[in-house]
């Protein structure tokens, strides 16, 4: 049987062949799409390092905000002036090649690299984890983060969000050990060379770059290449296709671990019980048993946070104050993030979009739920995605009593004629209560407030500008007549 064929790595700006730089190489960087998730991260790393950086985002923003206020400079808008006297330029996946800092930067003959080298730059020297699958990257990082700290360890980080507890989403520790969410959406996750690698799961997803899923396999076979030989890979074994890369690590003769809900996982779940929103489960690992609880519902969430508790035991922490540092997990910004509650009514917010973390997080609200109602009000991402799943994001939605669709966050994409939010409402299934196609941004809020009655849950779905509407329906139902 022959080897498959290594996948091309994708991000636009990256060198093939090129060695990570040292941040002492970098010089003065800046960051184009600085308020992204991941670039920001990188930014307080580095302004931490002692780096001079500055950066520019299309629009003010609360990261923003926030490095400004540690001495970042940070422009709005794009423009060839912004690039100061920089010596490095990292590129945001969302920019395009035509930014006009981005061809300045070229035109000097400026260091030009992704967003993902960076981070595999600001990683070196430290025993670095980088967490992938195609969901639950987020969740398991920040629980593997608080649960080290819960051990006394001050390990370094990079979120795909902000935890609760600090409110941040990077951190530059003092310890050797380096958390980092590994993003699998344009190959870029194959730059990183990490001690230690987590697979949640692995399914077809971001298809724009990849074509099909064989070619996002292949990207998996890849990464678990990239491990360092004295580390280990940790993965799923109730994923069928994350459980065969344990296979392909033992071969080439890396440490592999799996945890799941198998008889056969090394770190076995069992007796989850989800009620309201906390998690409880059992956990078997090394011949003892563990209790362990979670603020956070959802038996997706008790897996991701068993590749939490398998990983930071086989990095040489203690398993109980592990499981301590779990049972006080206060979740991530944008995962099953409480927003309010009006006339009885709770709205939360979600950043899933894929149809998986869809189905899984209404599974998980509807124990929130109760005896009321669960709503969805699902915007979906990127016309690629839409186009791709929207029969899966409608038998997904279907899970909620009533649905609202909104149309398509473009992000980084141009429309695709015929694409829009209609094909995924018309793709629920009949026969449960309303579902609806609400292409106004500005009129979402009514039509879910509408909707809802005391003692229902309303659910905001999506990874674009969704989030902001929580605030929105609260605020319409409360002006409700009575």
């Amino acid at each position: 049987m022959t080897e498959p064929e290594s996948p091309k790595v994708l991000p636009a700006y990256a060198v093939d062949g090129a060695d990570v730089p040292h941040p002492n190489e970098l010089g003065a960087v800046h960051l184009v799409g600085i308020g992204g998730a991941g670039m920001s991260g990188i930014a307080r790393i580095m302004h931490a390092m002692g780096l001079r950086v500055s950066g520019s985002d299309a629009k003010e923003s609360a990261a923003l905000l926030n490095l400004r206020s540690r001495g970042v400079r940070c422009e709005i808008g794009h423009d060839a002036s912004h690039l100061g006297s920089a010596d490095t330029v990292v590129v945001s996946s969302a920019i395009r090649p035509s930014n006009p800092e981005v061809v300045e930067a070229a035109n000097r003959g400026l260091r030009i690299i992704p967003r993902a080298l960076a981070l595999a730059s600001v990683m070196l020297d430290r025993r670095a984890v980088a967490v992938a699958g195609t969901h639950g990257k987020t969740s398991t990082t920040s629980m593997l983060v608080v649960a080290a700290q819960a051990c006394g360890a001050d390990p370094s980080y990079a979120i795909g969000g902000e935890l609760n507890e600090s409110g941040s989403n990077a951190h530059l520790g003092t310890g050797d050990l380096f958390v980092a969410e590994a993003d699998e959406s344009d190959g870029s996750f194959l730059l990183f060379a990490p001690y230690a690698g987590i697979v949640t799961n692995v399914e077809a997803d971001h298809l724009d770059n990849y074509g099909d899923l064989p070619a996002v396999l292949r990207a998996f076979d890849s990464f678990v290449d990239t491990i360092d030989d004295h580390g280990f890979v940790v993965v799923c074994r109730d994923d069928e296709r994350a459980s065969a890369l344990a296979d392909r690590a033992r071969r080439r003769g890396l440490a592999a671990w799996t945890y799941g809900q198998h008889p056969d996982a090394d770190l076995r779940l069992s007796d989850i019980d989800v009620t309201g929103t906390r998690t409880r489960y059992r956990a078997h690992i090394d011949g003892t048993d563990h209790s362990v609880e979670l603020g956070a519902p959802g038996v997706h969430m008790a897996l991701n946070s068993a590749a939490a508790l398998l990983t930071g035991v086989r990095l040489g922490l203690p398993a109980t104050k592990l499981v301590a540092g779990l049972a006080a997990y206060a979740g991530v910004h944008r995962r099953m993030e409480y927003i309010g509650t009006a006339r009885g009514i709770r709205v939360f917010d979600d950043y899933a979009h894929h149809p998986t973390e869809i189905a899984a997080q209404l599974r998980a609200a509807r124990a929130v739920a109760g005896d009321g109602r669960l709503i969805a009000c699902f915007q979906p991402h990127l016309f690629s995605r839409t186009k791709a799943f929207a029969a899966e994001f409608g038998a997904s939605l279907g899970l909620a009593d009533d649905v609202v669709v909104m149309d398509v966050f473009a992000a980084r994409e141009d429309p695709v004629p015929g694409v829009t939010g209609a094909l995924v409402a018309a793709a629920v299934p009949p026969g449960r209560g309303a579902v609806q196609f609400e292409p106004s941004w500005v009129k979402t809020a009514d039509v879910v407030a509408r909707l809802a009655r005391p003692g229902d849950l309303i659910m905001t779905l999506g990874a674009g500008n969704v989030t902001m509407l929580g605030q929105e329906i609260l605020a319409a139902i409360e002006s409700r007549p009575q």
